[in-house]
């Protein structure tokens, strides 16, 4: 299934106060991991199943995205530079063929406030993907679309189990026979984010102050309007410095289930 033509919105905007040991300095989906903010994961993830045009919508310290993004290509590249004339010539430029739409959406606006203020960055197209600047998974985004389409619903969500706090023991009666570190929970479904919409999502978003979780997801609930990706694989959010660790080491020891490309 070719992806080429979606564009994906990713929410980057909010205040991240759960993490304000590194946000302090910077918007959460800055924070790294191994070496690279993890808003970079999101976007190579969505790259690596054909998605590069990408609208993320700025709020809190959104300068700090903006000047990444404005220098990436010399941080990306080795660089000649001609002092005399200041002529800069860039050698092996990045692999990535990202458009990146850098829209400010305001610093206490909320997260249907957000989408609603994109809505003129979003083309006209059948449907377009969203997500939030602080979470990553190991979700095949081409069954996600597929299913989507077969369902015939406006908009769909992706479920999936939270991630446990504590590692699992494996019993066999009195005695332990091994340990599980930090599972995957067997119960219960949550919000995952990972959105596909269609433009009916526009009818339910009022103002700023919106919330995309609220209203306008019970609203398409209740009128049988959402459908559900039920993925089963890896999911993590980053809202803890737990959570920057627990992926920082899975990254540092070649185990990032996310890491597809």
């Amino acid at each position: 299934m070719d992806l080429s033509d979606c564009q994906a919105i990713i929410l980057a905007g909010g205040m991240g106060t759960r993490l304000s040991e590194e946000t302090a300095v910077r918007p959460k989906p800055m924070v790294e991991i191994g070496g690279r903010p993890i808003l970079w994961h999101i976007m190579k993830l969505y790259s690596h199943f054909g998605v590069n045009k990408f609208i993320v919508a700025l709020g809190y310290k959104g300068q700090v995205i903006k000047e990444y993004f404005l220098n990436y290509c010399a941080h990306q590249s080795d660089v000649e530079v001609h002092v005399p004339t200041g002529k800069v010539t860039f050698r092996q430029r990045p692999e990535e063929r990202w458009t990146v739409n850098l829209v400010d959406t305001g610093l206490r606006t909320q997260t249907g406030g957000r989408l609603a203020r994109l809505r003129p960055y979003i083309y006209d197209d059948p449907f377009f993907l969203v997500t939030y600047g602080d979470g990553v998974a190991d979700l095949n985004m081409r069954e996600q679309v597929k299913q989507y389409l077969s369902s015939g619903y406006p908009c769909m969500l992706t479920a999936v189990r939270p991630p446990s706090r504590f590692g699992a023991l494996d019993i066999d009666g009195d005695l332990v026979r091994s340990f599980q570190e930090k599972p995957q929970t067997g119960e219960g479904w949550i919000n995952g984010g990972f959105f596909i919409f269609s433009r009916r999502i526009f009818d339910f978003l009022e103002d700023d102050d919106t919330v995309l979780e609220k209203t306008p997801l019970e609203s398409l609930a209740l009128g049988g309007e959402l459908g559900v990706y039920a993925h089963q694989g890896f999911w993590q959010p980053m809202d803890t410095l737990r959570d920057v660790r627990l992926l920082n080491e899975l990254w540092d020891e070649g185990e990032a289930p996310w890491k597809k490309w």
